[in-house]
């Protein structure tokens, strides 16, 4: 393998658009990638802001809401550090929930055979507004379904960031829960809407360094 020539491990477009997963070879070894409808949607190369995102679900919680499977980064973290929670993943996806339970990669792997984790093919809008089981109560929802509000990768994907679906998640939370999003960067407008709902709310900004430029992402996060 190369870096200019990626190998596909899987590919699948079965629930309306296109998903694969591949793998380059990087300096320091493999690194596994996820694209949907040909665009970057994340890698393995530098995972710390998945993992920021499960550090900040406190370790006594019980129930859990994670939006978006991706790699597996942040429910893998998640089933460890918080060991005793119970774990609802709620995935666009068929194809990359088999692939976890496959054991495609190794996070995947721990994510789809963790006795914790439940993993469901589902659209998570449809989870928060109530619409489809699970329903909660949850300690913490965790919604990393996208690039942010700025940048989109399903269209759809808008309403999960606007004022009907923050609030209905904020409405699903036990007290004291906590609602985080991830975003490829900060965003005044979710920040200003997220404000409004909680008792306490804010940004944590995660600097990445990719080739030689720093990115920094954003969770935006309330409490209720």
């Amino acid at each position: 393998m190369s870096d200019d020539l990626p190998v596909t491990l899987a590919r699948d477009d079965a629930d309306g658009f296109d998903i694969a997963l591949r793998r380059r070879h990087g300096p320091a070894g493999d690194i596994d990638e996820l694209v949907v409808n040909g665009m970057f949607a994340m890698d393995s190369h530098d995972t710390t802001s998945e993992l920021a995102l499960a550090d900040l679900v406190p370790p006594d919680a019980g129930r859990l809401l994670v939006g978006g499977l991706g790699l597996g980064y942040t429910a893998d973290r998640l089933a460890r550090r918080v060991p005793e929670a119970r774990i609802a993943v709620v995935e666009l996806s068929a194809a990359l929930i088999g692939w976890a339970r496959d054991g495609l990669t190794d996070t995947l792997a721990r994510v789809g055979s963790a006795s914790g984790v439940t993993l469901i093919h589902a659209d998570v809008a449809d989870v928060l507004a109530g619409r489809r089981p699970p329903h909660g109560p949850w300690d913490a929802i965790l919604l990393d379904v996208d690039n942010g509000p700025d940048f989109l990768i399903h269209e759809h994907n808008g309403r999960i960031y606007g004022d009907d679906l923050l609030a209905a998640a904020a409405a699903r939370l036990a007290p004291g829960g906590l609602l985080a999003v991830w975003s490829e960067r900060r965003s005044p407008g979710l920040e200003e809407r997220m404000t409004a709902l909680g008792q306490a709310a804010g940004v944590r900004v995660v600097p990445v360094e990719r080739d030689g430029h720093r990115i920094d992402y954003a969770i935006h996060w309330l409490r209720r």
